[in-house]
């Protein structure tokens, strides 16, 4: 029978997730990548920044998925809510991984800004959990709607021989769909339109940054 955690454990455990979604190239996938096997066309330097610009997107996009959901651990107040977030945030060590990966391809490096992101965004988690679960899980569900609407459009941005680039972001699309539908089905509330208008504003800031940065 598995010892139930206790504090000092989960404390070394979150540190632990810190380091491996901050430190590039720290992140091990379960899975293997969706582009493995896959050959890419040709791609010039301009397409091949624009590609890495995109990943570097998701890269960030993951790197706030992963704090969004190790804030919600530390004070979902039900059992069955933190493990809920807790296996997601599992899988999402996945597409942070792939996107890592990815970007070395591309000769290219994460955002500089994923630490500050990371940090703001383990403090929604966290206050969000603290208020209510069903309010902590519908942000989960509001926020990989969001991230699942940046995936389609950034396939279809992507150069044309960018084929391994899409294959991860198809395979991401499909795993954040169920997410939310899982957070939802846990008790998430829907949230309204302003709200989702507010976080779609606050994602168009961090997309711009991490573009570029």
């Amino acid at each position: 029978m598995d010892r139930q955690q206790s504090r000092s454990d989960r404390v070394i455990h979150q540190f632990d997730t810190v380091l491996r979604t901050l430190m590039p190239h720290a992140a091990a996938s379960q899975r293997t990548s969706p582009a493995a096997g896959v050959v890419d066309g040709a791609l010039d330097d301009q397409e091949r920044r624009h590609a890495a610009g995109l990943m570097r997107i998701n890269h960030t996009g993951e790197v706030c998925a992963q704090a969004l959901y190790q804030g919600q651990s530390v004070s979902a107040k039900l059992p069955h809510v933190r493990q809920q977030v807790e296996q997601s945030a599992l899988e999402e060590i996945d597409h942070l991984a792939w996107c890592d990966e990815r970007l070395v391809q591309l000769q290219s490096r994460p955002s500089y800004l994923n630490p500050l992101f990371y940090v703001a965004s383990f403090g929604i988690g966290a206050a969000t959990g603290a208020v209510s679960d069903r309010i902590s899980l519908g942000v989960v569900a509001a926020t990989e709607e969001q991230a699942g609407k940046h995936l389609d459009a950034h396939q279809k941005s992507l150069p044309p021989g960018d084929y391994r680039s899409r294959a991860i972001l198809r395979q991401m699309a499909v795993d954040e769909a169920h997410h939310a539908h899982l957070a939802l089905e846990a008790g998430g509330i829907r949230f309204p339109a302003p709200v989702k208008w507010g976080m779609r504003l606050a994602s168009k800031v961090i997309s711009k940054s991490a573009y570029h940065l």
